[in-house]
């Protein structure tokens, strides 16, 4: 019989508009290679940006927060798996889930470390250099032990998987580095792709709902921009990114080469006719989409250290990695500029993809990671007494939260 899959989703997939929806996809797409049956399950609303994932054969189910229906719904489905979209849901359901279906194996997908994320933010709006103050805040307490609570906990990021072993002392037996699964680029792929000369002006994108993408626009607008006019009159900066508001769309101005585009229906399309990547993220977490889709359609980029972080490994980047406004600005013009430059920094992405995020070798290891906690679940738990420890205390407590919040809804 096949293996049943639940995935409680904090939103509903939207692979067009965000990193985090391309990335469930491949989750998705790596159960569905092995036959699983799977449900998807959230509480949140549902956008039309969502992917219609009936489509593609995977069960739809609307969930109430705080409310023991899903206790019932969980009993008759009986998972073998279950997979959290972020903490939040872990926190929410991970204590049902125990409780009606004991052997079903808890895997935590963390998108990227929130309180990396949170701490980062923190610190960049204190005008202070990031430390461990920083790190260890009320957020990363909720999702390291959220990660102690379940059995696989999957990490997008080398360096966020360094964190949690180095500052967090997480055992490395509870997590999994799992970056983006992506096909491999052929040579035929590449001879395709626009060249040099057919591409123009610059591009930037990014879901606007996420505080590190609208903070870079900005940061675009006031500084990078007006910098690079100075060189290059003519030259335009297309702006690309789901959920802008008016904050975001009054920042156009077809004067000055700054044009908000918005919703990209295709982010190839539009990263193929693009020369320049722009990428200077000033606080964050985990694996930049933005840079992924850059290497993908062959436009060499510049990014920060942020930016930067988990993606390149050992490989030359596909671009600049700047901090300093001048330095960034110089290296855009340069790679704008200069054909020879710029074919090599194409070339540095293409090997990225596929040496780095190669889809069959990680989804490979991902489940042959998950079929050994299967064989050894018993000694698996046993060897986390911490996850017991934290389970048994948080249970208790978010339990009876929950419980109080479902008899008041009542009332």
């Amino acid at each position: 019989m096949n293996k049943k899959v639940l995935i409680i989703g904090f939103v509903w997939p939207e692979p067009k508009s965000s990193a985090a929806g391309s990335r469930m996809m491949q989750l998705i797409e790596t159960f569905k290679s092995q036959d699983y049956n799977i449900t998807f399950a959230s509480p949140c609303a549902k956008s039309d940006n969502a992917f219609n994932l009936e489509s593609i054969g995977v069960l739809q189910t609307a969930i109430e927060l705080n409310n023991s229906s899903f206790d019932t719904f969980i009993k008759d489905f009986n998972p073998d798996f279950v997979l959290f979209d972020r903490f939040m849901m872990e926190e929410q359901f991970g204590w049902r889930v125990t409780e009606n279906c004991p052997n079903a194996i808890k895997i935590l997908d963390t998108e990227d470390l929130h309180s990396l994320r949170k701490g980062r933010h923190q610190a960049f709006k204190d005008n202070i250099l990031f430390d461990k103050s920083y790190l260890f805040n009320d957020t990363a307490k909720r999702e390291i032990a959220s990660i102690h609570r379940c059995d696989l906990t999957l990490i997008i990021s080398e360096a966020e998987m360094d964190i949690l072993k180095n500052d967090f002392k997480v055992d490395e037996e509870l997590l999994l580095y799992l970056p983006f699964m992506l096909d491999q680029i052929s040579d035929d792929d590449i001879t395709k792709l626009p060249k040099f000369e057919t591409r123009q002006h610059f591009i930037t994108i990014g879901n606007f709902l996420h505080e590190p993408n609208y903070n870079a626009v900005l940061y675009l607008k006031d500084t990078i921009w007006t910098l690079i006019r100075k060189q290059l009159p003519q030259a335009e900066l297309h702006i690309y990114g789901a959920y802008a508001s008016q904050k975001v769309t009054q920042l156009n101005n077809e004067k000055q080469g700054f044009i908000i585009k918005g919703f990209a229906e295709d982010v190839h399309t539009v990263m193929q006719e693009a020369k320049v990547c722009l990428a200077p993220i000033r606080f964050g977490a985990g694996l930049k989409g933005k840079l992924i889709d850059a290497m993908q359609n062959g436009t060499p980029m510049v990014t920060s250290t942020i930016g930067a972080e988990g993606m390149f490994g050992d490989f030359e980047p596909n671009g600049f990695i700047e901090d300093d406004a001048n330095s960034f600005v110089n290296q855009a013009i340069a790679l704008c500029q200069n054909e020879v430059l710029w074919s090599k920094m194409q070339k540095n992405g293409f090997a990225i993809i596929n040496n780095r995020f190669n889809s069959q070798k990680h989804k490979k290891m991902f489940l042959s990671r998950i079929e050994s906690i299967v064989d050894d679940l018993n000694i698996h738990r046993q060897n986390n007494f911490m996850g017991q420890m934290l389970h048994h205390h948080s249970m208790q407590s978010t339990k009876f939260m929950s419980r109080w919040i479902e008899e008041k809804n009542k009332a």
